[in-house]
């Protein structure tokens, strides 16, 4: 049985990419494989560290006693295979018609990824970029630090409880929630996450223009 609708006013809009965007698991899957087994560890762990993160700071936590300038060249070395891989690499869904209601509206891409990678996985998804988005060259610490979102508010000129994030990942919430945000969690695994609000894609949004100039969400729940 579905619940009644939930409607969020926002004035910008702070966008995820893997997991929220586009759904990149299978290149997740096969370049991350390959390194959790030439370091002996669990894929099952090592998923649940990487969504989210800027690799390097992934490889921190699961092998911590490893040195620094390690894991800066190991990520390079990832960022690279993964920009190279891009089958499987499709749409959320729901994702193609979202951006396209919101190409009016303040919004900016903030991923985790770096340049070459969020352009090439948004390519090959199909999708629009946003004209302002935060990459990892941009920010000096990776969710869950709400660095990257609040200088996404800061570039589109609001305040961070003027915006809405939309992300799928724990560090990204927790990331979203720290800068002072409201936060739609996709995937049912966000609602544990402590998201604002829950949807399992992007079809249940829909983005109306509000009355003073901002956003309305309209979100149906199932």
């Amino acid at each position: 049985m579905s619940q009644p609708p939930i409607s969020l006013h926002a004035r910008a809009l702070l966008l995820d990419m893997d997991g929220t965007l586009v759904d990149s698991g299978a290149v997740v899957l096969r370049v991350w494989g390959r390194w959790a087994a030439e370091h002996g560890l669990d894929m099952e762990r090592v998923e649940e560290v990487v969504h989210g993160r800027q690799g390097q700071e992934s490889m921190a936590i699961l092998l911590p006693d490893r040195p620094v300038a390690e894991n800066l060249a190991d990520n390079e070395r990832m960022l690279a295979a993964e920009t190279a891989d891009l089958d499987g690499v499709v749409p959320i869904p729901g994702a193609p018609v979202f951006l396209t209601a919101i190409a009016a509206a303040p919004h900016a891409l903030v991923t985790s990824a770096d340049v070459a990678l969020a352009t090439a996985r948004m390519g090959a998804a199909g999708l629009r970029m946003p004209d302002v988005r935060v990459t990892a060259e941009d920010v000096s610490a990776s969710k869950p630090d709400p660095e990257g979102f609040l200088k996404g508010a800061a570039e589109l000129g609001f305040e961070p409880g003027d915006c809405v994030v939309f992300e799928d990942s724990e560090a990204g919430v927790a990331a979203g929630l720290a800068a002072g945000m409201r936060v739609v969690g996709v995937g049912a695994a966000t609602a544990g996450y402590g998201a604002t609000v829950t949807v399992d894609d992007l079809t249940q949004v829909a983005v109306e223009p509000g009355p003073d100039g901002g956003i309305v969400l309209r979100i149906s729940r199932r």
